[in-house]
């Protein structure tokens, strides 16, 4: 009877590639995976400690799983903690949570096999790797059905933003060969997957430390030559990497869809440079003026505010820029010190209470320009992905190429043409879009 595994995935979707190769990993090697916690002899948790709360959520799952260890009508033997916490924390991890049976660092995940054996054996495994070593390639067990995935074109980072602790925990910027990309979209597309959605620490990287210069555009094009996707979408791009090139790329190209999330992360010249951003305000309003030409274009970027020195002018400078650009979506964070960066020692810290209260601030200038863009919908047919349905609310839901999963909101519609099911392409018809949250109807 072949032992079960589950995996908890945590933190962001370059994290949910990592757990789905660990999937096909555990299930190429004879694992049966299963998605019931209580029937599993082993669970890996992939962890993310970007920010604190990501850590003390990494920390609340692996208590929660240490209690269900402890309980001996649940088949759990072994805690594996893998991804970021495990290579930040790694030192610590036995020491602070006995609780745990083995440690995969991010720089290792091609082992993560064999970490599950030797924790399942009681041996406590501690696997490292080499943080400079060409991306894993491995295949892929999809986590979802609802029509995209995610595509990791690379690893790593070499911007060494003063609040990032990334490049310490997946080491320098590496990118993945363009055919073996191109070959992973081609199998997801003969899967029925219609939206590819690009992602890596800062994708306009990409493609520079094989060639020496940007290969972005090149790739891009060749994904958009693969029959049967539909949608490509560009997440994390920093106004520095943003070229006239591929501004016009994304400009002609359909298959690409008019969305961008873009970090800028702040507005002010002296909190950028502290930030240790490449760029400076004027680059963000030219780059964003160039996107603006482009019809029907959508704009999300993250903020940061209460960096270390922020003043109350310079906040206001933010809040102006936002109340002048109008940007389609907008995630503001409270500053969070990570142990290690530069930032997290510089003088002028600002009270967590003074953050919380300007990230508010934005989020209340945002929700003026979500209801009205929102309120122009009505009327308009939109073409849909649909991901699934309500059984509660009993109606179906989808997104737009407006709406990026897990992080944009949904689009709620009944099937009066009989068209719906997850993961397929609708058109749907904006009846009503009250309170900013569109609902409509499908048609032929």
């Amino acid at each position: 009877m072949s032992q079960k595994i589950a995996i908890i995935s945590l933190g962001c979707p370059k994290n949910l590639v990592d757990s789905e190769q660990m999937v096909y990993s555990l299930q190429q090697a004879g694992y049966e995976m299963t998605t019931s916690i209580d029937l599993a002899d082993a669970v890996v948790v992939n962890t993310c400690c970007f920010i604190d709360a990501a850590k003390s959520e990494a920390i609340e799952n692996i208590l929660e799983l240490a209690r269900m260890k402890e309980d001996p009508s649940t088949a759990l033997r072994a805690i594996v903690v893998a991804g970021c916490m495990a290579q930040s924390c790694k030192e610590e991890i036995f020491a602070e949570l006995p609780e745990v049976d083995g440690v995969v660092c991010c720089s290792a995940l091609d082992r993560t096999v064999e970490a599950v054996r030797e924790a399942l054996e009681g041996k406590k495994p501690m696997i490292e790797g080499d943080l400079s070593a060409p991306p894993f390639e491995c295949g892929r067990t999809l986590s979802n059905a609802e029509g995209y995935a995610y595509v990791k074109i690379g690893e790593g980072c070499d911007n060494r933003c003063s609040y990032c602790v990334i490049p310490s925990l997946r080491g320098p910027s590496r990118s993945r060969p363009m055919e073996y990309i191109l070959s992973e979209c081609r199998d997801l597309a003969s899967k029925g997957i219609g939206e590819l959605i690009v992602v890596a620490q800062d994708i306009s990287k990409y493609g520079i430390d094989l060639t020496g210069k940007p290969q972005l555009v090149e790739l891009l094009r060749e994904m958009a030559k693969i029959e049967g996707v539909e949608w490509i979408r560009l997440h994390y791009i920093n106004p520095d990497g943003l070229s006239d090139e591929l501004i016009e790329l994304i400009a002609s190209e359909d298959k690409i869809v008019k969305y961008i999330d873009m970090p800028i992360q702040h507005i002010s010249g002296r909190i950028l440079a502290d930030m240790n951003r490449h760029y400076t305000p004027e680059d963000v309003k030219e780059k964003v003026a160039k996107l603006r030409r482009i019809e029907n274009m959508v704009i999300r970027t993250s903020l940061i505010v209460g960096f270390p020195g922020e003043t109350e002018e310079e906040f206001e400078e933010l809040c102006e820029f936002l109340r002048e650009a109008k940007l389609d979506k907008v995630g503001a964070f409270p500053y969070s010190p990570q142990e290690g960066t530069p930032a997290a020692e510089m003088e002028g810290q600002i009270d967590e209470e003074v953050k919380l209260e300007r990230a508010e601030r934005i989020e209340y200038i945002q929700e003026d320009v979500m209801y009205e863009r929102a309120s122009g919908l009505e009327g308009k047919t939109l073409r849909l992905m649909c991901e699934g349905f309500d059984r509660i609310a009993e109606i179906w839901y989808g997104r737009s190429y407006a709406e990026s999963p897990d992080i944009d909101g949904k689009i709620f519609f009944t099937d009066d043409a009989g068209v719906a099911a997850p993961g397929r392409f609708v058109n749907v018809v904006v009846d009503d879009a009250a309170d900013g949250e569109p609902i409509g109807h499908t048609v032929e």
